[in-house]
C-alpha cells in the first residue's frame, strides 16, 4: 500500500474541511443548496474528493427512508456529511449516489 495523496481542486469557489482545509468539492458540483443537515444548512453535491465513506446504514429522514453512509474527511477523519446509496421513495431517487456536505462543517478555500 502506497502513500495516500490528496486531490487539489481548481475553481473560483472551493469548499474544504473546516477542521483541516482539505479540498472537498467545488461550487460547480453543487446540485442543490436547499438541504438541511444535523448542523443546519447543507448542500447536495454531484461529486466530492478526499473523503472516506463508512458502512451503509438505514436512516429515516424528513424526506423518507434512505440507505446512507457517513462521509469523513480523508485527512483529519472529521465527519463532513453523508452519501445517499439508496432512496426508497420514487421521488427521492435523484439523490442516489450524491453527497450531502453540511455548511457548518465546511470552509471556503482560496
Amino acid at each position: 500500500m502506497g502513500l495516500a495523496y490528496n486531490t487539489y481542486l481548481n475553481g473560483d469557489k472551493i469548499f474544504g474541511c473546516k477542521n483541516c482545509k482539505t479540498h472537498l468539492a467545488t461550487a460547480d458540483a453543487i446540485i442543490s443548496r436547499n438541504f438541511r443537515g444535523q448542523h443546519g444548512k447543507a448542500y447536495l453535491f454531484n461529486t466530492v474528493v478526499n473523503t472516506t465513506q463508512l458502512e451503509a446504514v438505514e436512516r429515516s429522514m424528513t424526506t423518507g427512508r434512505h440507505q446512507v453512509r457517513d462521509v469523513n474527511c480523508k485527512q483529519c477523519k472529521e465527519t463532513v456529511g453523508w452519501k445517499y446509496d439508496k432512496a426508497y421513495e420514487q421521488s427521492e431517487k435523484y439523490k442516489e449516489g450524491k453527497f450531502i456536505l453540511e455548511a457548518e462543517l465546511l470552509c471556503q478555500v482560496y
